[in-house]
Order: structure tokens, then C-alpha cells, then sequence
């Protein structure tokens, strides 16, 4: 050590035996000997004694100290003691005590040296604090008083302790024990009135910087541990964090005006008496009521209420069944009498097809928001029996409708799903479409998502329906906060719900409002709970339903009296009785009544096209030659494409002049006609912009630029309409639902989905099955979705080398009977079970009739329309089947690789051009060099 300015600048607040241990470890026992780190500080600097030859002497001194303290004068112990805990070197010094000094005065010389223990338990209270702060912010969740019925399903490692709200010590002990694992963090009942410093993570202070160590914990408990719980802390975004930890433990923060109560309280008179009147009615019905959780209308009206606020005007909803007639009701504010009339079995439907149960059905309309004055237009999306199948399709939906209206931050058009708990954590649909919440082509900037957890799938436990401790895990792996709250405290429900919508508007991301509630009957009317919950149940028939329960708080408040509650009461019970009498004059229903997604510019009022007429789809050479020669170059300047692609282009440029075409050009050509027209064309996929077989190129690398790329698609005209191609996260049924919920916002587009293969539609088959094939028949919906489906791939294996077209065939038989046959003659190998050839055999019009299930040889295959089967064109060969199963064979016409099938009431578009099919009459791609089938 050359001085003790280095000594005094490396001393750090450790013990004698610690430093000396240190030390040891980094010299020789002897001879003494040191290598000194030059580290300086003006402090140590500025004292004179530390420089020159006195350094050598106080050097020698401190390693003196360093192993027996005893060694030097008392003075010199109180210096090397002060200095060792991180004190300058002039304030260390203290005078040594004279001769005469009384113990007091010695008591006043160590002063420093008493007084560094203090500092030390200081510091660690103030960070005991701020872990225990942190700790509530974690895990207060876990021991939330979330459940009404008081019998948790949540299984956490630790179990809740039932808190005292005057704040004892033995029990916050043990509530910390919990919240913290690993004690009380040193802290102690003597702590209790200590003041600490408050950090800047939180927001308990309000206008205060520093509490009582009880203060701090009362404050907490009532932010994180009542009928709210918030779990957030898996965000990585201190901004977000920050945001939400004002939004929750800001003193007096959730307060409501008593203006604000009885609109709450009338919501719910609402939600509760709209479900007694149909039990009333219709006791005997299955209509899936919200009985339990009925403050779910209070909590939806809210989210819209805030969303309209903040400037959306448009929401579109998609939800189980659970609940759908009430939303329907009054959410959306379907009439009440065709609403009733679905009661009626004896009411034959208008419009053709199988119709669908009442707890499906969709809606739009357009009204005034009574809280806001300012116009919102409400689509509740029709929903399957598969209950998450339609959170991509109003994802899809909402993205179209955004893009139409051109608003590109989701600050105008919104979307809300709801699910049940079960099938939040089982589906993995969910997921799926929790990651398509933030890619660039797939983002509706933020869903609110609700989730009504009746803490029970149809009979299954939760402990047996799930993994992880909350059914609304899944949502963590896109960062969304996700807000417990007591569906039996209105007030906590309206609350969260009012954050949830205000956090969608400011950081356009995904939320989920978990609403812990319960299933007052079985899953339908008619279904027994008892069988398979019996403790449970006994619990719900003891609960006071929550309508009962807000109005005793309001009246004990003086908010409202008992008149002024049972004339509400009485109100809506007159409505809804006025609607029932007038129910009973319609004669018919109406499906299209229920339409979700109408096409006003399409369709009259009575659901007829406004035309039948089809016009010219001839092009001329002239366009389809401009179309060639953008597809065969780069039409952005500075542009450097890979060498590869350059001669792709090139041999584009030589089939334009030759007038001849490919695969990859004629869709070029396709696309660029419709373009042309103003038609949007929207194609999506897994790898679809080079195209798996690497012979689309629709869009263009720069090869010395990252992440700057060409579509020259969008270069066609000036005035064209834009053409948007999309890679896809890898998955089938997402991304179809998405392509789905997008193509039903307008007829004037063309939206195609691709597999990457034929077969990959496996994974997508709930959307086909549920609402491509049969979605006009059940809900009068049309849909111009194009789905294209690589077909015949030699030497793929068996799987990639069909597309499964029989399957497209199946789903759209109307007849059970009848098989498909070709040419003139029935094929007896497809005629029905156990009947004979004759000339009375039914089959359909050309000599095409439509497979029964199971009963089609898989050795023979349907052939291409153009062509009868055995003619020219080479069959290819299944890989792997037992006999040589036919794919449609090779036409002239026919591209040799992409079979796609088209949506509504279709039979599949083999080998052609895409073409939105069905009766939708959504735009056909054309030109002179192919058509559709």
C-alpha cells in the first residue's frame, strides 16, 4: 500500500475478520507486502496526514488494526472504525478523550461508532419495507377475498389467512410469512409505529412520501388483499407497471358518486330480472342463463361506456353461450319480443335453412350510448358449440373493420371477448389467438378480454380441468394484466372494468377481467349439479344473489330508499311483459334478423342480392401484359434483390412476351385485375409471401438493407386498391378464423387463406366444419373466404400429397343417399348401399352427385369436371396407400398443384384460378387466360 488515500477509498462496511480474511487471500503471511489499485477521492485527497512519509506509519497502523483493533490507541480504533464504514477521513477522526473526561464524553467520542449499527438496521427496515411493498404487489392476489362463495379453488402452495381489518401484529405476521416466504424480513411488533420512507414503486403515499410501517400495511391490505386481485408483475414495461400500481393503491381511488351507484344498481335490476322472467316463462327451456354472475351486464356496459369515451364507436363481441340472451338483451339491445319469439317452437323461420339454437345467435346494431351521447355500433358474432372457436373470427372481423375505416391504432374500432373459465384454459384456440394479438398484420391493438369464471367446467373441478393455479395463465405470455375481481361486489367489478378499458385505450394491448363468480344452476336448466358438486351447491343455495346484496348496501347508505328500488323493479318487469304480449302476435321468425355482419350495399332489406347480373370478367391483352412486366421486375429504385430471384424475373419477363403463363403468373395476373378494380385482395398464410414452393415472390428483400422490402403488387396503378400479404404465425386454425372473421366485413375484397399443404386444413377443420360449410344455413351469414389447398405433391409422403378434397364433398351433401358419380353412366363402385344400377337411380344433374360418408371407395377419386376420369393427363399416385389412389387427374385447364376450395354453399374449386364461390357473390378473380370453376 503506497498510501492510506488508497486504503480509505477500497474500505467498504465489512467486519475487522472479514477485511482481515479479504486481505489474507491477497498476499503472501510474509514477508508484508502490497500491490496497490490506484483508486482516488478528492475527500481522501484533501487531508494532509494520509500523504507523504506519515502514510507509511499509518499504513502500518492499520494492519495492526486489521488483526487486533487492541493494538493501537483508542483514537486511531475510532478512526479505522469510522473510516472502514465509509466515513471521510476528516469526519472519522475524533479527538481522544482527556484523562479527567467523564463516561459520558467517552459515550460522546465513540459516537460515530454507536451510531453505524443504528444506520445499518436503518437501511435494512427501509429495504425490509420495500420487499414487503413488492411482495403484496406479487402475490397480494393469492390471498384476495376473491371467491363469494368462500370455498377457493385457486390451489396455492399457501393458504390464505383471514385478515383482521384493525391490523394485529400476530396476524400480519403470518399473512407476511405467507406473502413472503421467508419471514417478517427482520421487521417486529416494535416496527409497527416506525416512519419509513416510501420508494418510488409505489403509489400508497398519495401526497405523502413517508407512513407509519402500520399504515403501509392497512394500505396495502385495501389495495391487493380485498375483493380486487391484480396480478401484474410479470410485465416487463416499468411504464405499464407504474401505470397500474396508481390505478390500484392510490388512497381513495375507487370511489363512486351515488348518480353512479344507481345506474349500477338499475343495470343490475336489469341482468337479474330479465333472467327471472324467462324462468318464469319458459321453465322448462335450456337458455343457458347468467344466473350467478350477473353483474356481467353491468361490467360489459362499462367497458363500452369507457371505450366511447375515449373516442371507439364501433365494438364487436364474441362469447360462449353463457349468458347470450341477457347480452343480447341488454348490451346489444335486441328487440325483447324476437328474443321471445325464439321461445316458440310452433314459429316456422322465413328464410331457408336449419336455423340455429337461440344461444348462438349473433347481432348488430347501431344506437346511442345514453352515458356518452355519441353514436356506437354493437356486432355480437354468432358462435358454435365450440365455445373459443370465434375469437379469431371477431379478432378477423375487427381487423377488417379497421382497415376499411382506416384506423390504423385501433382508436376507433375495438373488440371484446368473452370466455368461460374451463375453456379458456383447455382451448388452444385461446393461445393461438393471443399471438396473433401483436403482429403487425394481425393486431386489433388491444382486446379486453372477460372471463366468467363459474369455477367449474359442465361437472369437472377445476383442480381436474387445469394445471396452473388461475384459468387465465395462458393470458401472461403476451404480458396482459389480469384483474381478479369478487363478481359479488358490483362496485370492484365496475371499477376494474373502467381501468381495463382505460389501459386498451392508452397502450392498445390485450386485458383480461377475471369475474370469480358461480353457476347458480347446473350448466343448462335442466341439468342436475348436485350429482357432481354437492358441497358446492349447498354453498350456492345459501348465496343471496347479488342484486339483493347491493340494494341492502345502497338503502343502508341512503342512496336509494326500498319505494324507489321496487318501482325500478316494477319497470323493467313491464317491459319485458309488454314485449312478451307482442311476441305472441309474430307469426314468423326471421333469421336474417340476426345477422351479424350485414352487407347493406350487397343485399336488400329482405336478404335478396340487389343483382343477378354478371359482368364481363375479359380483360385485355394490354393489362394483362402491364401486369407481366410489374411481376418480372422491382419496380422501387436502389432496390438489390438476390441473384436467384433475378432470373425468377427474368423468365416472368420471357413468358409475358411469349404470351405463355405459370402458376405464380397467372395468380399475378389474377390479383392485379381485381386490383385494377378496386377490389382489396388479402392473402395470408404460413410463408405465402415467397410461397412455399418458392414461386410467388410477392414480396421482395433488399439483400443489403435489413427489413426493407418491395411489394410490387402495390405498384400496378396509381389508383388501385391495396394489396396486403402476410405470413402467418405458424398455425391453421387461428389464422383461418382470422381470414374468416376478416373476409365477413365486406363482399368487395378477396381474402384467401393457404395451407401450406393440402392437409394442413386438419388443424383448421373446426372452422370449416363449424362455420365455412354450414354458416349460411345457420345463420344467413355469407363469407367470400377463398381457402387454397396445395394438392398432389409427389413425393411429400402421404399426408402433403392430398388435400382431402372428398372431405369438402361430405360436408356439403345435402342428400345421405346419394354418391358421386361421373360420366353419363352411374359408376357402380359409387352407387348406394345394396342398390343395383338401373335407370332410376338418383343422382345429380352432369352426372355429379355428392358422397355419402364412408361409402366411397378410397381407390377411386372423382375426376377433374373438364375431363371424364382415364383421360389425357397422367393420374398421380398416392405415396403410401395399399392401392393406387386417384387424385383428379392433370387437366389443360387445370393448374397441375393448388386445389382450393371456396366458401358458402360450394362444391370446391378444382385446380382454378381462386374464386370467392357461394352465393355471397363476393368478387371472382378473371382474366382470358383461365376461370373458375
Amino acid at each position: 500500500m503506497f498510501n492510506l488515500r488508497t486504503c480509505a477509498a477500497k474500505l467498504r462496511p465489512l467486519t475487522a475478520s472479514q477485511t482481515v480474511k479479504t486481505i489474507s487471500q491477497q498476499r503472501p503471511a510474509a514477508p508484508r507486502t502490497f500491490h496497490p489499485i490506484r483508486c482516488y477521492s478528492a475527500p481522501v485527497a484533501a487531508e494532509p496526514f494520509l500523504s507523504g512519509t506519515s502514510s507509511n506509519y499509518v499504513e502500518e497502523m492499520y494492519y495492526a488494526w486489521l488483526e487486533n483493533p487492541k493494538s493501537v490507541h483508542k483514537s486511531w480504533d475510532i478512526f479505522f472504525r469510522n473510516a472502514n464504514a465509509g466515513a471521510a477521513p476528516g469526519t472519522a477522526y475524533q479527538s481522544p478523550p482527556p484523562l479527567s473526561s467523564s463516561l459520558s464524553s467517552l459515550s460522546q467520542a465513540q459516537f460515530l461508532v454507536q451510531a453505524q449499527p443504528n444506520v445499518d438496521k436503518l437501511v435494512e427496515d427501509h429495504l425490509a419495507v420495500q420487499s414487503l411493498i413488492r411482495a403484496y404487489q406479487v402475490r397480494g392476489h393469492h390471498i384476495a377475498k376473491l371467491d363469494p362463495l368462500g370455498i377457493s379453488c385457486v390451489n396455492f402452495d399457501d393458504a390464505p389467512v383471514t385478515v383482521s381489518p384493525n391490523v394485529d401484529l400476530a396476524v400480519f405476521k403470518e399473512r407476511l410469512r405467507v406473502l413472503t416466504v421467508g419471514g417478517f424480513y427482520g421487521l417486529d411488533e416494535s416496527d409497527l409505529d416506525k416512519v419509513f420512507h416510501l420508494p418510488t414503486t409505489t403509489f400508497i403515499g398519495g401526497n405523502e412520501s413517508a407512513l407509519p410501517l402500520r399504515e403501509i400495511i392497512r394500505r396495502l391490505e385495501m389495495a391487493y388483499c380485498q375483493h380486487i386481485g391484480v396480478e401484474f408483475m410479470f410485465i416487463n414495461d416499468l411504464e405499464q407497471c407504474q401505470w397500474i400500481r396508481q390505478k390500484f393503491e392510490t388512497p381513495g381511488i375507487m370511489q363512486f358518486t351515488n348518480e353512479e351507484k344507481r345506474t349500477l344498481l338499475a343495470r343490475l335490476v336489469r341482468s337479474t330480472r330479465f333472467e327471472e322472467f324467462l324462468h318464469r316463462k319458459w321453465s322448462s327451456e335450456k337458455r343457458f342463463g347468467l344466473e350467478g354472475c350477473e353483474v356481467l351486464i353491468p361490467a360489459l356496459k362499462t367497458i363500452i361506456d369507457k371505450s366511447s369515451e375515449k373516442g371507439v364507436d364501433y365494438v364487436i363481441m364474441g362469447m360462449p353461450h353463457r349468458g347470450r340472451l341477457n347480452v343480447l338483451a341488454n348490451v346489444i339491445r335486441k328487440e325483447l319480443e324476437q328474443i321471445f319469439c325464439q321461445f316458440d317452437s310452433k314459429l316456422e323461420a322465413a328464410d331457408e335453412g336449419s336455423g340455429d339454437v337461440k344461444y348462438h345467435l349473433g347481432m348488430y346494431h347501431r344506437r346511442i350510448n345514453r352515458v356518452t351521447d355519441r353514436n356506437i355500433t354493437l356486432s355480437l358474432v354468432a358462435n358454435p358449440s365450440h365455445l373459443e372457436a370465434a375469437d379469431p373470427v371477431v379478432q378477423g372481423k375487427t381487423k377488417a373493420e379497421q382497415f376499411y375505416c382506416g384506423d390504423t391504432e385501433g382508436k376507433k374500432v375495438m373488440s371484446i371477448l368473452l370466455h368461460g373459465d374451463a375453456a379458456f384454459a383447455g382451448q388452444g384456440i385461446v393461445y393461438e389467438t393471443f399471438h396473433l394479438s401483436d403482429l403487425p398484420s394481425y393486431t386489433t391493438h388491444g382486446t379486453v378480454h372477460v372471463v366468467v369464471n363459474n369455477q367449474i367446467g359442465f361437472t369437472t373441478d377445476p383442480r381436474m380441468a387445469r394445471s396452473s393455479p388461475y384459468p387465465t395463465d395462458v393470458a401472461r405470455v403476451v404480458n396482459a394484466p389480469i384483474f381478479h375481481v369478487n363478481a359479488d361486489d358490483p362496485e370492484a367489478v365496475v371499477y376494474v372494468c373502467n381501468v381495463a378499458a382505460e389501459w386498451r385505450s392508452t397502450f392498445h394491448k390485450d386485458v383480461v377481467v377475471d369475474l370469480v363468480c358461480y353457476r347458480r344452476n347446473g350448466h343448462n336448466e335442466m341439468d342436475e349439479p348436485m350429482f357432481t358438486q354437492p358441497l358446492m351447491y349447498k354453498q350456492i343455495r345459501k348465496q343471496k344473489p347479488v342484486l339483493q346484496k347491493y340494494a341492502e348496501l345502497l338503502i343502508s347508505q341512503g342512496v336509494v330508499n326500498q319505494p324507489e328500488y321496487e318501482e325500478e323493479i316494477a319497470k323493467y318487469d313491464k317491459i319485458c311483459e309488454e314485449a312478451h304480449a307482442r311476441s305472441k302476435d309474430e307469426k314468423i321468425l326471421h333469421i336474417k334478423h340476426w345477422l351479424d355482419s350485414p352487407w347493406p350495399g350487397f343485399f336488400t332489406l329482405d336478404g335478396q342480392p340487389r343483382s343477378m347480373s354478371c359482368p364481363s370478367t375479359g380483360l385485355n391483352e394490354e393489362d394483362l401484359t402491364h401486369i407481366g412486366q410489374v411481376a418480372s421486375s422491382v419496380p422501387v429504385e436502389d432496390f438489390t434483390i438476390h441473384g436467384g430471384l433475378s432470373r425468377i424475373l427474368k423468365t416472368r419477363g420471357e413468358m409475358v412476351k411469349n404470351r405463355t403463363v405459370d402458376w405464380a403468373l397467372a395468380e399475378y395476373m389474377a390479383f392485379g385485375s381485381l386490383l385494377k378494380e378496386g377490389i382489396h385482395i388479402r392473402l395470408s398464410g404460413q410463408d405465402v409471401e415467397r410461397g412455399t414452393f418458392s414461386h410467388r415472390h410477392h414480396v421482395l428483400h433488399d439483400q443489403n438493407v435489413d427489413k426493407r422490402t418491395c411489394i410490387p403488387m402495390n405498384h400496378l396503378w396509381p389508383n388501385q386498391a391495396p394489396y396486403t400479404v402476410c405470413n402467418s404465425s405458424l398455425s391453421e386454425y387461428g389464422v383461418l378464423g382470422f381470414e374468416l372473421g376478416f373476409a365477413m366485413a365486406s363482399p368487395n375484397a378477396l381474402v384467401l387463406w393457404e395451407a401450406q399443404f393440402g392437409d394442413f386444413h386438419n388443424t383448421a377443420q373446426c372452422i370449416i366444419d363449424q362455420f365455412i360449410c354450414p354458416g349460411q344455413a345457420k345463420w344467413v351469414r355469407q363469407n367470400g373466404i377463398v381457402l387454397l389447398l396445395p394438392h398432389g405433391m409427389e413425393g411429400m409422403g402421404p399426408e402433403h400429397s392430398s388435400a382431402r378434397p372428398e372431405r369438402f364433398l361430405q360436408m356439403c351433401n345435402d342428400d345421405p343417399d346419394v354418391f358421386p358419380v361421373s360420366g353419363a353412366q352411374p359408376d357402380p363402385l359409387l352407387t348406394p348401399r345394396g342398390a343395383l344400377p338401373g335407370p332410376d337411380l338418383p343422382h345429380k344433374a352432369e352426372g355429379w352427385g355428392w358422397p355419402r360418408m364412408g361409402s366411397v371407395r378410397r381407390d377411386v377419386m372423382p375426376s377433374c369436371p373438364h375431363q371424364q376420369r382415364g383421360a389425357a393427363g397422367r393420374a398421380l399416385s398416392h405415396a403410401g396407400s395399399t392401392k393406387a389412389q386417384l387424385s383428379p387427374v392433370l387437366c389443360s385447364v387445370c393448374p397441375p398443384v393448388l386445389w382450393e376450395g371456396a366458401a358458402g354453399g360450394w362444391g370446391g374449386s378444382r385446380g382454378c384460378v381462386p374464386g370467392a364461390a357461394g352465393p355471397s357473390g363476393a368478387a371472382v378473380p378473371r382474366h382470358p387466360l383461365t376461370h373458375t370453376c
